[in-house]
């Protein structure tokens, strides 16, 4: 169960008001009901700053692939057993070329199928910070390497910000809407 009510206009700070409302338009006009935007929108100020990153990230301005930006979203879900995260991703990576097999083993913490350079660059660099805090020196060249200097930056701060999600979904417990895809065994 949700540990927030859902963020209603009249309860945010006055001077985050214009902010509320180019979040809650630029969503259709409903307000979210769950998920990160459903906290952040308490401060809406933290929404709209965050969302100017995800457009970036995730809507024209990173080099990385889809399939790629994908399965570092996944790579941070299922590190951070964030369920929302999981939900709304594991869909659109198998949509963007991820094989099930990848998906279904990464989710079930199974040895993973045979991967392209580019997947395991991407799944070795997450699990190695999520595990460790750090990235070794040969993690870091082998991500570089497939990357160039932009697509590692642009990876890193890909799983940072869906790190800040995972945070809030899970802090103030967020769980997905219904679908087809399994949760995360937790």
């Amino acid at each position: 169960m949700p540990r927030f009510p859902i963020a209603s206009r009249d309860a945010v700070p006055p001077e985050q008001v214009d902010a509320f409302d180019a979040i809650v338009s630029a969503r259709g006009g409903e307000v979210p009901e769950f998920g990160p935007i459903a906290v952040q929108l308490h401060v809406p100020e933290i929404a709209q700053r965050g969302e100017v990153l995800r457009d970036y990230l995730r809507a024209g301005g990173s080099t990385l692939p889809n399939n790629i930006a994908e399965l570092a979203m996944l790579t941070t879900a299922r590190e951070l057993d964030c369920q929302f995260i999981w939900h709304a991703h594991a869909a659109a990576g198998r949509r963007h070329g991820l094989s099930d097999a990848l998906v279904d083993a990464l989710r079930d913490k199974q040895d993973l199928p045979e991967l392209s350079a580019a997947e395991s660059v991407v799944i070795n660099y997450g699990r190695e910070f999520f595990r460790t805090r750090r990235v070794s020196q040969a993690t870091f060249d082998a991500a570089r390497a497939e990357f160039g200097d932009r697509g590692l930056i642009e990876l890193t701060n890909l799983m940072g910000y869906y790190s800040v999600l995972a945070f809030n979904i899970n802090a103030f417990e967020q769980l997905p809407p219904a679908s087809d895809e399994p949760f995360l065994p937790v």
